[in-house]
């Protein structure tokens, strides 16, 4: 079992940013494909981007493309997801996933083994 942490969420004003981060201890991402999705109150899990760290393609929602961005290290040991530019909208809490490159066939939450714990973002306006 991968046990995931993700961190870096917090309270940030419309316009700002963040970064989240996700790891897992003595577990390489290699061989992976990693998500961040996100839960607002009252909503639906829904994918906010991927990263195959097999071909390093990416997936973004259209919510979010040209403000997010996701990334890894050379180690594979880590997955960042840089917000900038950031919308009330874009609250909600904010969980990495993992699934192995041979089960991915995109960014949909239904697919991903294995969670982390969520991290909260909230934008004030």
């Amino acid at each position: 079992e991968v046990q995931l942490q993700a961190s870096g969420g917090g309270l940030v004003q419309a316009g700002g940013s963040l970064t989240l981060s996700c790891s897992a201890s003595r577990f390489s991402f290699d061989d992976y494909a990693i998500g961040w999705f996100r839960q607002a109150p009252g909503k639906e899990r829904e994918a906010v981007s991927c990263i195959s760290t097999d071909n390093l393609s990416t997936y973004y929602a259209d919510s979010v493309k040209g403000r997010f961005t996701i990334s890894t290290d050379n180690a594979k040991s880590t997955v960042w997801l840089r917000m900038n530019s950031l919308k009330p909208e874009d609250t909600a809490v904010y969980f990495c996933a993992v699934v192995v490159e041979g089960d991915y066939n995109g960014c949909t939450a239904s697919d991903f083994d294995w969670w982390g714990q969520g991290t909260q973002v909230t934008v004030s306006s």
